[in-house]
């Protein structure tokens, strides 16, 4: 080819990879007109792109032209495996010159015709995205510059992907934490309770979560936790500890015991899961608290005539730190009328650069007696004000109402 014709060549799919009118598209229709500029310009008789699936374990067809079953059947191929998970497994250009169960190990590859193939990793700020592939039932040498203007194309879909990817997850997580977050906190003549949830102004939504329910025998549980981790995969691992921590509540009164669980639980089912969490039930009937910690920081306690002060009660390690912890325990106290308590997660104090223990003090500072809301507010106030918080935040107040028949 002669340096003319591969410079046009070259610029054929530089117009057809930017052209602006893409970035108007869905990510399925810019898949679909790319893959057909990419079939026209190699002269090939299917293109195919297969993403890495959420466990980072397969490669999962997702468009393609000229193969249209690989869609349709659902395709799945392991990374390390085959043709395409060669490719993705060393994140370089493979070719083949024969298609066959010794070389790919999808039957509709040699089932098509293809007697050569080319694939190209689809790789994003790092992150392996996925693969593009074409291939010809004809046979044929790609040449050096055919992988280098594949790669191209499989960039600009990797960008592609990978936006559409983070725009969904962070849309899903969001969605996910607000459907989960309790949208009536419960409220008796007696107790009241009031909360705030601020996403990290880098790390987005995560595993920051709070909640309040009713349990058998005049009591409430009240939970705070932080899973380790931002997005999608936090919020969804917080999900389900906090499904099964409300599980556990019902069947066990103790919230040692329920932490312990719950620890199980997670080491067992979400491997490399970390997560701090405070469980304390309150017992309406005698005013007492039970109160558990999983590498949580300690709630705030205000008593009427006395200093706000953290909660003087025993720190287990997180849930899920490599394996479940035995031997939890809890601590035991009144919440007599207009104390209350303030649990907070660690987004709430943790600043760069600025000490632990000083900021733990502004936050007693900050609680006094009041109504649940008010306090609220006026903690949010002096720890947050007008300076964005890296990570979430979540806080609950919890006051027991003075009587005032």
């Amino acid at each position: 080819m002669t340096d003319v014709r591969r410079l046009a060549r070259r610029l054929q799919v530089l117009e057809a990879i930017t052209d602006n009118a893409l970035r108007e598209l869905d990510l399925d229709k810019l898949f679909d007109v790319l893959l057909q500029q990419v079939r026209s310009l190699f002269s090939v008789d299917t293109v195919t792109v297969l993403l890495v699936d959420s466990g980072g374990g397969h490669l999962v067809a997702r468009a393609t032209t000229g193969l249209e079953e690989e869609v349709l059947q659902g395709v799945r191929i392991p990374v390390g495996s085959g043709f395409a998970g060669a490719v993705a497994n060393c994140r370089e250009p493979v070719q083949i010159d024969h298609v066959d169960p010794t070389t790919v190990v999808n039957p509709l590859l040699w089932e098509r015709g293809l007697r050569v193939m080319l694939g190209v990793p689809m790789v994003a700020e790092g992150r392996l995205i996925g693969v593009l592939h074409i291939g010809s039932t004809s046979s044929r040498r790609f040449t050096d510059e055919d992988v280098d203007l594949l790669q191209l194309a499989a960039d600009r879909l990797a960008t592609a992907a990978h936006l559409h990817r983070s725009r969904s997850e962070l849309a899903a997580a969001a969605l996910l934490q607000d459907s989960l977050l309790p949208a009536l906190l419960p409220t008796t003549p007696a107790w009241e309770f009031a909360a705030r949830y601020v996403p990290g102004a880098e790390s987005g939504v995560g595993g920051d979560w709070y909640d309040v329910f009713t349990l058998p025998g005049d009591r409430i549980g009240v939970v705070i936790g932080d899973v380790v981790g931002s997005g999608l995969p936090a919020a969804i691992v917080m999900g389900r500890l906090r499904s099964a921590l409300r599980a556990y509540a019902l069947e066990f009164a103790e919230p040692a015991e329920v932490l312990g669980k719950l620890d199980r639980k997670a080491s067992h089912f979400e491997a490399n899961t970390m997560a701090t969490v405070a469980y304390a039930v309150i017992d309406t009937a005698t005013t007492r608290v039970d109160l558990a910690l999983a590498g949580h920081l300690p709630p705030v306690l205000v008593v009427p005539d006395e200093p706000a002060r953290l909660v003087d009660a025993p720190l287990g390690p997180p849930i899920g730190y490599e394996l479940a912890v035995t031997g939890r325990r809890s601590a035991t106290f009144d919440l007599p009328p207009d104390a209350l308590l303030a649990f907070y997660t660690d987004g709430l104090v943790e600043r760069r650069g600025v000490d632990l223990d000083s900021r733990l003090e502004q936050l007693c500072d900050a609680v006094a007696a009041g109504p649940a809301d008010t306090v609220c507010a006026r903690i949010m106030a002096s720890l947050v004000g007008n300076q964005p918080a890296t990570d979430d935040i979540a806080l609950l107040v919890t006051r027991h109402r003075p009587d005032l028949t």
